[in-house]
């Protein structure tokens, strides 16, 4: 029986981990706010599963006896913390185990970390994933890996409980920078398509009507067939990734492409923007409503 801990219960994390506990593995949670772990529990407390998972007061007592540990919190930054800060956690692996950390981080902290825990006898993925927290409740997510394929293998039928492809990038750090370099593509399509959309709707082209036409041709994308559809022409603007997680991420595709020496002007100017956005509209606002900063600038609402 595979024993999996799991770190950080957020609006992704915690759905994930629901599916590993609906698959039946020996499951101990670890949030680092306690009352979120516990709702966790509540949660689940009438699924058949329930008897399998524990909540751990700590991080160290969490990753304790573990086959597979996953971290899946905000930054990178956040994922040393854990390591610097509670030093039973080194301590509590077992040799032979496998961190996933499912973060959306960034590359050069996850070689870090790949170096510490190798120091331990402990295997390290970069594993961050796509699709929110509706793919998170589906099982459907993305999962995007860096490191060894032997050990992507071995964790694998952990990953399919939440995952619905699960993709090898490369070495450590790839599955960082592909997540980065796809956040910053949606970034870069919703921005563009809401300025698009703006003057369209201010030259007297109905939202709709513009596009029924783009999403026929070659300036489609995801932000025109399904963001804007569902959530701007309805006003609806579910909050399912926060836009403060597109803003890191799209800074850490713009580091990434300089690291690279790769000339990467739009992705630069997409980074400022998702930070300017970030800082008008605030901590909870979801992604797709930085379009609104488009609205108000242009002076036209896009519905």
């Amino acid at each position: 029986m595979t024993r999996v801990a799991f770190l950080g219960l957020g609006d992704i994390g915690g759905r994930m981990a629901r599916r590993v506990a609906a698959a039946g593995m020996d499951l101990t949670v670890w949030n680092r706010t306690a009352a979120r772990a516990q709702r966790f529990m509540s949660d689940i407390a009438s699924s058949a599963s329930a008897d399998r998972v524990r909540v751990a007061s700590s991080a160290g007592e969490a990753v304790r006896g573990a086959d597979t540990i996953i971290s899946c919190l905000s930054t990178s930054a956040d994922v040393e913390s854990v390591l610097a800060g509670d030093p039973a956690v080194l301590r509590s692996l077992s040799r032979g185990a496998v961190w996933v950390d499912c973060t959306s981080g960034d590359p050069p902290t996850s070689r870090r970390l790949a170096a510490t825990l190798a120091g331990h006898g402990v295997a390290y993925l970069d594993a961050p994933v796509s699709g929110g927290t509706t793919g998170a409740e589906q099982g459907t997510l993305t999962v995007m890996c860096g490191g060894e394929l032997a050990t992507l293998d071995r964790v694998r039928p952990v990953l399919a409980t939440f995952g619905g492809k699960i993709v090898h990038c490369g070495p450590v750090g790839s599955g960082d920078a592909v997540k980065a370099v796809n956040n910053a593509l949606l970034a870069v399509n919703l921005w563009s398509a809401a300025e698009g959309l703006a003057a369209l709707r201010k030259a007297g082209v109905a939202p709709d009507v513009a596009l029924d036409v783009i999403n026929a041709s070659s300036g489609r994308s995801n932000a025109t067939m399904t963001l804007i559809p569902q959530r701007v022409l309805t006003r609806a603007f579910p909050r399912t990734f926060r836009l403060a997680l597109l803003d890191k991420d799209v800074a850490i595709a713009a580091a990434f492409l300089r690291e690279e020496r790769v000339p990467a002007p739009i992705t630069q100017l997409a980074a400022e923007l998702m930070r300017m956005a970030h800082a008008a509209l605030g901590e909870a606002a979801d992604h797709v409503e930085a379009v609104q900063i488009v609205e108000r600038w242009a002076g036209a609402e896009i519905a």
